[in-house]
């Protein structure tokens, strides 16, 4: 049996937002996003392309406010299409824009509930892109899932101590094919 999920991420993947591959296997990579994402009220979701892990964070998260971050128009399309044919609308937003002025504009705002409590990144950017893009408007306690490499050298990150430090974010390790990171304060820290 095949879920509405399953048939919107396929139609989006058949009008090229999503890149070839299996459709179930690129759904249980992003539950993995689910399962390490905590309890969240509210989630941005950074570089959403077609929808992975956004919309199925979105799914999974039933009470929780979601921004979808793309700033490509036509991928902008396909995501509120599918936040449409899910029955989205009322609880998750499409922002067509691009990323690094989105979280700088939020992260300026005087209102504390600018914060959110997670995160989510799936193929972004380098590190030091997505930790600057994201730490400032996660909330202390809350979390950073990014996608990970299949293949990692063992016992070594790609999350330099010294650009964790710098962002106020600590390394939780990998959680499956994520990486989760906590935001431990609102002001860097200070490396030593």
């Amino acid at each position: 049996m095949t879920d509405q999920l399953t048939l919107v991420l396929s139609e989006i993947q058949r009008r090229g937002g999503i890149g070839r591959g299996d459709i179930t296997t690129a759904i249980a990579h992003a539950e993995q996003y689910v399962e390490a994402g905590g309890d969240p009220r509210a989630v941005i979701d950074l570089g959403s392309g077609g929808g992975l892990p956004g919309l199925v964070v979105a799914m999974r998260f039933g009470d929780a406010e979601v921004t979808l971050i793309e700033r490509r128009a036509k991928r902008a399309d396909l995501l509120r299409f599918g936040v449409l044919s899910l029955g989205l609308g009322d609880r998750v937003t499409v922002a067509e824009c691009d990323v690094a002025t989105f979280t700088s504009r939020l992260a300026r705002s005087p209102d504390a509930a600018r914060l959110v409590d997670l995160v989510t990144a799936r193929s972004f950017g380098r590190p030091e892109e997505v930790a600057g893009a994201a730490a400032p408007v996660v909330r202390p306690g809350g979390f950073l899932v990014v996608s990970e490499p299949p293949v990692a050298v063992p016992h070594r990150s790609r999350w330099d101590h010294r650009l964790l430090a710098a962002t106020g974010l600590i390394d939780d390790g990998r959680h499956g094919g994520v990486r989760r990171l906590i935001k431990l304060s609102d002001v860097p820290l200070c490396s030593t």
